[in-house]
């Protein structure tokens, strides 16, 4: 497509729905990544040189060096919740506007921890793949016996929107549901997510069946669950991460599984995905998917709406609905 000089030019950095991408084209000159391919840091420089706008996904890294090199840049819209994938602090002080995607996809998310819960606790993928390499010849009695949802207790780490999903659903299998937050959730959340009790980090890891990671990532979680965390938990429970890589010390998790220190484990995301760590793999306690925890057709055509929205309205001139950092808009005008 030409591009029209009258006109703002974005990147769309990722292939996407086609109808979202021509509702953009509606408003900008597009780019389009029509490959779909996972741009290098120098690619996406390139990509964006003369872009005023950026539909970003999480495989898109905004660092300090790329806003420099792309002075007109001037909204960063991701198609995610997190946006650690972004150096929040150095576009604010270029002025580019941050926004993501937030409560569309809570639920959908919620699921998928669920899933891989029952999945990791009752042995699941490890008793299919046993019974598709043909070795299924009788019944034992001791044939992949897992641990029970219902009954149990169910702690959760994070307890906001997608927190409080999960724990909803909690209900109709009669657990008893802990948690562990930065701050104590209102009495009227706590009531609503099946009752849930506010506990410390280590009472949480000590006493729960299930461990359910849905914290956000930031530095400063870095490897919040390593070894001693994962030596405080019961050698029956199991531990789900759906919220970030990188929140796991995913080699001390390796090793716990390994020597069955804990039961088993639920994975969603990983560090340095998709090149996770090839240790997993000879693990047969572990149930993993790659990174899909918000892949339904429904919530991905909302996140990539809602991206969108974000997008157009940062670019003609309003405050977009999901902005990160409003103190950007103030940065462009004084700059």
């Amino acid at each position: 497509m030409p591009v029209n000089a009258s006109r703002q030019k974005i990147l769309i950095a990722r292939a996407i729905f086609p109808d979202i991408a021509d509702r953009l084209a509606d408003h900008f000159d597009v780019v389009r990544n029509e490959e779909d391919r996972t741009f290098s840091p120098s690619e996406l420089q390139a990509a964006l040189q003369g872009c005023d706008g950026v539909f970003a996904t999480l495989t898109e890294r905004i660092t300090p060096e790329l806003l420099s090199a792309c002075p007109q840049l001037k909204a960063v819209c991701n198609m995610a919740v997190g946006y650690n994938n972004i150096d929040l602090a150095a576009a604010t002080a270029a002025g580019v506007m941050v926004t993501n995607t937030p409560d569309v996809l809570n639920e959908t998310t919620a699921d998928m921890g669920w899933a891989l819960m029952m999945a990791a606790a009752r042995r699941v993928t490890e008793s299919e793949q046993w019974l598709r390499a043909g070795k299924w010849q009788k019944w034992r009695f001791d044939g992949f016996v897992g641990n029970d949802v219902h009954g149990s207790t169910l702690g959760i780490l994070g307890m906001g929107r997608i927190g409080q999903a999960i724990a909803r659903r909690s209900t109709g299998f009669n657990m008893r549901v802990i948690y562990h937050n930065r701050s104590r959730v209102a009495p009227e959340l706590e009531k609503a997510a099946n009752n849930a009790r506010y506990v410390s980090r280590e009472e949480l890891l000590s006493t729960a069946d299930h461990v359910l990671l849905v914290m956000p990532y930031s530095p400063a979680l870095h490897h919040t669950i390593g070894a001693a965390e994962i030596a405080m938990m019961k050698p029956t429970a199991t531990l789900v991460n759906i919220a970030r890589g990188g929140i796991v010390d995913d080699a001390a998790l390796i090793e716990a599984l390994r020597e069955r220190r804990i039961a088993a484990a639920g994975l969603d995301v990983f560090e340095n995905e998709p090149a996770l760590n090839p240790g997993f793999l000879e693990l047969s306690n572990v149930a993993m998917t790659p990174h899909i925890a918000s892949a339904t057709t429904v919530t991905r055509r909302a996140m990539a709406d809602c991206a969108a929205d974000n997008l157009i309205a940062a670019l003609g001139g309003a405050e977009p609905p999901n902005l990160l950092n409003p103190e950007a808009r103030k940065n462009r005008a004084h700059g």
